[in-house]
C-alpha cells in the first residue's frame, strides 16, 4: 500500500518528537516540517530528512495527514485549513482555544470525510488500556497530576495544560453528563492558573476529584478509582496498574481480606502508538481513539473549571 504523505506543523519541543515518529513508522513518508523558527525547522529537517518550511500554507493539498503541534491559539485556524484541503489531522491537546473552533473542526472533518484526532496521549498509556478490563461503575475517582515549573506550556493555564489529560480520561470512563462542578486554583509563578483542584459530580452519581499543579517539587501522574467490587490504582508515570478486590468466599486464616494484583508495563512509546493509530484510521477510515467530539468535551469541561476557579477567587475577595 502506498505510503501516506505526512507533515508536522510546529516542531518545538513536542513537535520534534512527532516528526521523529512520522519518519520512523511504516506507511508514513514525512515530506515536510513547518515552523516559523528557522533554527528549529532546519534542525528537525536534518534529523528526519524532511523538507523545512516556514509556512504551512505551502503544504495545503500536498499531504495526506498532518500533526498540528503549534501553540493552542493557532490550532483552530491551521487544522481547519488542512481539513478543508483534504488532509487527515492529528491536533495536539487542547483541541482548540474555543469551543466554537472545536465545533468548526468537527464539522469540517465530517464534510471532508477526514479523520480528526486529538492528542490526548494518556489514552495510549498501557496501564490505562489494561484498566479497562476491570472497570465497572466507578463511584469515586481521584487524580493527581503534578509537575515542576517550566516556561514551556505556560501559554495556557494548568487546567488546559495538564488537568485536561485527566478530564478526558475521567469523562471517557464515567460516560455520564456533569451534574455539578466546583473548582479552586491560583497563579503562582505565571500570570495563568498554576495549581487547581476540581470536584466534579456526574449525573450517575460518580464523583471525581482532580488536582493539577505545575509548581510541584516532584512529578506525579496517578489515578485512583473506587467501585463496588474493586479499588484500582493507576500510576500513569511508572505504568503500573494495581487492582485490589475483596476475596471471594472470605479470607483464610492469616490472609488479608483482599486480593492484590499488580501489573507493570514496559515504558513503550505512547506517542508512536498514537501516531500509528492515527495513520491506520486515516488509511482505513476508522474512528480514532480520541475523536474531535472527545476533544471538544474535554475542552468544554476545562473551560468550565477555569471559569469556576476565577469565580471562586472573586467570591473569596468579596
Amino acid at each position: 500500500m502506498q505510503d501516506l504523505r505526512t507533515a508536522v506543523v510546529g516542531v518545538g519541543y513536542l513537535g520534534r518528537f512527532h516528526a521523529q515518529k512520522y519518519a520512523q513508522v511504516p506507511g508514513s513518508r514525512l515530506v515536510a516540517v513547518v515552523d516559523a523558527n528557522e533554527e528549529a525547522r532546519n534542525r528537525v529537517a536534518a534529523e528526519t530528512g524532511a523538507r523545512p518550511l516556514a509556512s504551512y500554507q505551502d503544504l495545503l493539498g500536498e499531504v495526506d495527514a498532518v500533526s498540528v503541534v503549534t501553540p493552542t491559539a493557532s490550532h483552530g485556524e491551521i487544522a481547519l485549513e488542512f481539513l478543508r484541503a483534504g488532509a487527515h489531522v492529528l491536533v495536539e491537546k487542547p483541541v482548540t482555544e474555543t469551543v466554537e473552533q472545536a465545533r468548526a473542526l468537527i464539522d469540517a472533518a465530517r464534510v471532508a470525510g477526514r479523520v480528526l484526532q486529538v492528542g490526548h496521549l494518556e489514552r495510549f498509556n498501557p496501564a490505562v488500556l489494561a484498566a479497562d478490563a476491570w472497570l465497572a461503575t466507578p463511584r469515586f475517582i481521584e487524580c493527581h497530576r503534578l509537575a515542576p515549573y517550566r516556561e514551556r506550556g505556560t501559554d495556557v493555564n494548568v487546567v488546559l495544560d495538564l488537568m485536561i489529560h485527566d478530564i478526558d480520561i475521567v469523562q471517557s470512563i464515567v460516560g455520564s453528563p456533569i451534574a455539578a462542578l466546583e473548582a479552586v486554583g491560583a497563579p503562582v509563578f505565571s500570570d495563568e492558573i498554576d495549581i487547581a483542584n476540581a470536584r466534579i459530580r456526574f449525573e450517575n452519581g460518580c464523583v471525581a476529584n482532580t488536582t493539577a499543579s505545575r509548581v510541584s517539587l516532584k512529578t506525579e501522574r496517578k489515578l485512583r478509582l473506587f467501585q463496588d467490587d474493586a479499588y484500582l490504582s493507576i500510576d500513569l508515570q511508572q505504568r503500573i496498574l494495581t487492582v485490589i478486590r475483596k476475596r471471594a468466599g472470605g479470607p483464610a486464616e492469616g490472609q488479608l481480606p483482599v486480593s492484590i494484583e499488580e501489573q507493570s508495563f514496559e515504558q513503550g512509546d505512547a506517542l508512536r502508538a498514537e501516531i500509528e493509530s492515527f495513520l491506520d484510521c486515516a488509511r482505513h477510515g476508522k474512528t480514532p481513539v480520541v475523536t474531535g467530539e472527545d476533544g471538544l468535551r474535554a475542552l468544554e469541561t476545562a473551560i468550565r473549571i477555569t471559569r469556576e476557579v476565577s469565580a471562586s477567587a472573586r467570591r473569596a475577595l468579596a
